[in-house]
């Protein structure tokens, strides 16, 4: 007897809308620079017995320079209502200026220097530990490749997921 329905990974878990549909932004600092920029790709789950996010970013984007001189990075994940702040983060760079202010965030740190916005619903700090540009040979589905007409192959980096941070509801 079959006790099972089909279902399709996207109403596995709300994470895939998080990450996916929502989107999130990836913020990091390097001690002098500090920016954030709107993500949907990446991910979350157990790796080396370490809770872990994963995420990805291209060679030309400001804050890649940044979280290469970085050990931590944050995550964030948004309630309702930010829809703008993120569609600026992700249309805009932080070449030209402080992203956290013009799309109307305030950048908080934590107590080591990692940024993120105060805004955010949820909010993963997460430590480095492995990093990698993704290769066209390792493609085995390589319809794939479409992605990168340029040959701007995403860096991906893997964390620890070290903090949570959930907003406090009001009562």
């Amino acid at each position: 007897m079959n006790n099972f329905l089909h279902t399709s990974a996207q109403n596995f878990d709300p994470i895939f809308d998080r990450i996916g549909k929502d989107q999130m932004l990836i913020s990091a600092s390097d001690g002098t620079r500090t920016n954030t920029m709107t993500a949907s790709w990446g991910g979350c789950g157990v790796l080396w017995n370490l809770p872990f996010a994963v995420c990805l970013i291209r060679p030309q984007r400001f804050t890649y320079g940044i979280i290469e001189e970085s050990e931590r990075f944050s995550l964030s994940f948004f309630d309702g209502g930010y829809r703008e702040a993120l569609r600026y983060c992700g249309t805009h760079s932080g070449r030209d200026g402080d992203k956290f202010t013009a799309a109307g965030l305030t950048c908080s740190y934590t107590a080591d220097g990692v940024p993120y916005p105060s805004e955010a619903a949820r909010v993963l700090i997460c430590r480095k530990l492995y990093t990698d540009v993704l290769k066209a040979e390792n493609f085995l589905d390589t319809a794939l490749l479409s992605h990168y007409k340029i040959g701007d192959f995403h860096k991906m980096y893997i964390g620890e997921i070290e903090t949570v941070l959930k907003r406090k509801t009001v009562e």
